[in-house]
């Protein structure tokens, strides 16, 4: 394991330099960015150069799901890399079969084909590419509150802003509100009423656009950056209902809910819903190297059984990733880390975020399952502002600024997007450390509290 070593500036600079010179950011305004310089991680924790550890409530970007530099994934690597780097798709490798077998050992039903892919983006534009290959139908279904991808397909699909200045309107995209109580589109008033009208507004809307040119419905079991909102008991098997109905594929995007995060392996497992489709990355390895893929039925995979499949990747099941992907499952099984995922949730991060929302006037909601949290901010709890606008940058953002500034100074590393913060530790955090951060959010609340009207 690896030891945070003495603080060294002068490296940290150089590093610093380097990137500032020649990277290129995802997501940025590249004049407007100060990228931390990392020199380290273990676990739950990551370091800089000038000594300063972090609790990393983010997993990164909810991926690291077996935590930093866990030591059995790194040998794993380490001795695929000794015996054979790397392959082309098309040959039979046996890491490869063996990820594969690990997967769909997993997943619900039948869903015992994979097709990897270099991680989550692809996985949905691959599979999205399926379903209308096996339906013949070109429109696809997606939630407003929803992200899925950076790629063509998958930014179309996504709901938030991102999707905007991407979107050409001509991606046979049909967005539609999927439930969320505490800003219910429907006016409802409890969790069954948010069920059953958002079961009727989807169907209505497959309606109108005519069933007969709806391929596929895609949903992230529990959608992730868009806000952590569990959907209500019952709605997942109503959209599973009225797929069957209408010769609709279901895809369920568990690229970030997958693996552990939710406290099961899957999310769907939680819903009792088994999807046609199941797009997963991110926890399958913890993202120590690229990987994701497409877990499919029976019946869509007997489509290619003599028809070819018109998609693939160099990559496609890289030895080292799937060599990761191995370790990682393993032992994710081995050490119960899944169901501590589901324990820390339960009797740490639950109570722990509601009792901080009794006391902090700006919580409007916790809501989560597993280490898969979120805390929603305001600015009134009656009326349920937002504590910032939709989409809010610069100085309407601001409130959201100090909060993430405020954690960061007390070393915790927050995962915030527009008026939340999202608390999305790896799932081998333990109890103390899980406190510890929970003690950290309820400092950087009051900054948060300041802002109340």
């Amino acid at each position: 394991m690896s030891t945070q070593p003495d603080p060294d500036p002068r490296t940290g600079a150089a590093v610093k330099a380097a990137d500032r010179a020649h990277v290129f950011h995802s997501w940025s305004a590249q004049g407007l960015i100060d990228p931390l310089a990392v020199a380290g991680a273990e676990g739950p924790y990551f370091w800089d150069y000038d000594g300063n550890r972090y609790l990393d409530f983010s997993s990164q970007l909810v991926n690291t799901n077996i935590g930093h530099q866990h030591p059995k994934v790194v040998a794993a690597i380490q001795e695929q890399a000794a015996r054979l780097c790397t392959l082309a798709p098309g040959f039979a490798v046996d890491v490869r079969s063996e990820a594969a077998r690990l997967v769909a050992e997993r997943t619900p039903g039948d869903l015992d084909k994979i097709f990897f892919t270099n991680g989550g983006a692809e996985a949905v534009e691959n599979a999205v590419r399926m379903a209308r290959l096996h339906t013949g139908r070109p429109k696809v279904f997606s939630a407003y509150r929803s992200y899925h991808g950076a790629t063509a397909t998958a930014i179309n699909l996504t709901g938030d802003p991102r999707r905007w200045p991407s979107d050409t309107a001509s991606a046979g995209v049909v967005h539609f509100w999927a439930p969320f109580l505490y800003r219910s589109p429907f006016h409802a008033e409890n969790e069954e009423q948010e069920c059953e009208r958002a079961l009727r507004h989807l169907e209505d809307t497959i309606v109108f656009e005519g069933p007969q040119t709806v391929a596929a419905i895609v949903l992230e079991t529990v959608p992730g950056t868009a806000g952590i909102m569990v959907p209500p008991p019952g709605y997942l098997p109503g959209v599973r209902e009225i797929c069957d109905r209408y010769g609709i594929v279901l895809v369920l995007d568990e690229v970030m809910a997958g693996f552990g995060r939710t406290g099961h392996w899957f999310a769907a497992d939680a819903f009792g819903v088994t999807p046609d489709l199941l797009t997963f990355a991110k926890g399958v390895n913890s993202g120590y190297v690229p990987l994701g893929g497409v877990a499919i039925s029976a019946e869509i995979a007997a489509t290619f059984e003599t028809r070819p499949y018109p998609g693939g990747l160099t990559y496609s099941g890289h030895p080292l990733a799937c060599a990761a992907a191995v370790a990682t499952i393993n032992t994710m099984a081995e050490e119960g880390i899944v169901e501590n995922a589901a324990h820390i949730g339960e009797t740490v991060l639950g109570p722990g975020l509601r009792e901080l929302a009794e006391r902090h006037p700006s919580v409007g909601e916790v809501r989560g399952l597993g280490v898969f949290w979120a805390v929603e901010l305001v600015k009134d709890r009656a009326t349920r502002e937002p504590l910032v606008p939709y989409n809010a940058a610069g100085e309407a953002n601001a409130p959201m600024a100090a909060f993430a500034a405020a954690c960061k100074k007390s070393g915790l590393w927050p995962f915030v997007n527009m008026n939340r913060t999202h608390v999305v530790p790896p799932c081998t955090i333990t109890e103390e450390e899980a406190k510890e951060g929970l003690a950290l959010l309820d400092e950087a609340l009051g900054v948060t509290d300041g802002y109340v009207v």
